[in-house]
């Protein structure tokens, strides 16, 4: 299975970006961590400490999680002063992860009933 641990830091953004967009989306979701990272970063763009808070997980974590969204291509970093701020690289990938979700949710509940 591929994950964000296979290849080393400095050739994972290479490595990931070689891959076909939903191979990457895939590898990105595969995480529960990251799952939350991606869905508050469709709210708008966070901070490190408040992603680390929200995910209920170390800073280091968190760093390597980032680290994998970067290398997949779904969220850039701007610096600002001393810290670093997170977004989804396009907004309309917020938006697309809400439509999955909600589909799968309302495909879950129609299954449940026999439809």
């Amino acid at each position: 299975m591929l994950d964000c641990s296979v290849v080393d830091e400095l050739s994972r953004e290479d490595h990931y970006r070689s891959l076909p967009p939903l191979a990457r989306l895939g590898i990105a979701l595969s995480d529960p961590i990251r799952q939350t990272i991606l869905l508050r970063l469709s709210n708008g763009p966070a901070f490190p400490s408040e992603l680390a808070e929200l995910a209920e997980t170390s800073r280091s974590n968190l760093s390597n999680h980032l680290s994998c969204l970067r290398g997949c291509g779904l969220v850039v970093a701007e610096r600002q002063g001393r810290y670093i701020r997170y977004e989804l690289v396009t907004g309309r990938l917020g938006g697309a992860l809400a439509d999955v979700a909600t589909a799968l949710e309302e495909a879950v509940l129609e299954g449940a009933h026999g439809h």
